[in-house]
């Protein structure tokens, strides 16, 4: 029974896709007015001073998925500032799927950090540099989430893998609780940057992040996802359906080493002094 929950739960959702459109998808949920959609709805900025910053949110809630967004972050001097792009769902016992962006000073690459977070334990932390400037052009960040793995991927590179290893580990994975995604600028000048001692130089603001081409391929959490037969899922396309399956196949987990090797920072894995009693039990299995 355990095998076949995670796709009873797909079935009872509703497959959604299309173009992206913010005034159709998100709202923008705090900010005071330094959050806008712009271009007819194609992209959306959000705006960081020293008073506020601001943040939206899909208007669905999602039971697995694609979710892809461009965004180019904050330029020059964005130390102290934390820009996400992020999954969770609510109350006690959370379930979250991590992208933050965390600023450094002008010429000082930005840090990627990456976190999942399940029945509400996290501790999963991977961060990486990127092989571009985030700031000068816009760039693909994805999230694909489906009930046996969980891939992050930029410019369609995959840079993690957290894979459902529940029943072998017993570490908890996000299966059942349906997540929204949300975005957001602000400060964390406390921890952000070189471990808080760069602070935010408010002479800068504001500091500006853009998002465009919000695309969600997935289920709408609380109605039918298709018929529930295979023929009518297949037949939906291939390229919609692709994720309710996907993993690496062998150019993606070169592409995966690719960068394990050569920009990941933290892992924690890795980390013996903070498991002191040795690594978890997820960490001892294969990452590709």
């Amino acid at each position: 029974m355990a095998k076949i929950l995670p796709l009873l739960l797909i079935l009872l959702c509703i497959s959604y896709s299309a173009s992206a459109d913010f005034y159709r998808d998100a709202e923008i949920t705090w900010g005071d007015g330094r959050g806008k959609i712009l271009e007819g709805g194609r992209a959306l900025s959000l705006s960081l001073d020293n008073y506020s910053g601001s943040g939206f949110q899909s208007k669905n809630e999602y039971l697995f998925g694609r979710f892809d967004i461009q965004l180019k972050l904050v330029p020059g001097n964005s130390a102290g500032t934390v820009t996400t792009f992020f999954l969770s769902s609510q109350g006690a016992g959370h379930d979250e799927i991590d992208f933050e962006f965390l600023g450094n000073a002008t010429g000082e690459p930005y840090t990627v950090h990456t976190n999942v977070y399940a029945k509400g334990k996290g501790d999963k932390e991977q961060q990486f540099r990127l092989w571009f400037d985030p700031s000068s052009a816009y760039h693909t960040y994805s999230i694909l989430w489906n009930p046996q793995r969980i891939i992050f991927l930029v410019d369609n590179i995959p840079i993690r893998v957290f894979n459902n290893e529940e029943a072998i580990t017993g570490t908890p994975f996000p299966t059942s609780q349906a997540m929204r995604v949300y975005c957001s600028l602000w400060n964390a000048d406390d921890w952000a940057t070189q471990g808080g001692r760069v602070k935010t130089d408010w002479t800068k603001a504001p500091f500006v992040a853009t998002y465009r081409n919000f695309n969600i391929n997935g289920c709408v959490a609380g109605s039918q996802c298709g018929s529930g037969s295979d023929s009518n899922m297949k037949a939906e396309g291939a390229n919609n359906n692709n994720w309710r399956t996907q993993g690496l196949d062998a150019n993606g987990r070169n592409r995966l080493r690719w960068v394990q090797q050569k920009y990941i920072i933290y892992n924690y894995c890795s980390d013996s002094k903070r498991f002191p009693q040795g690594i978890p039990a997820e960490c001892k299995r294969s990452r590709f």
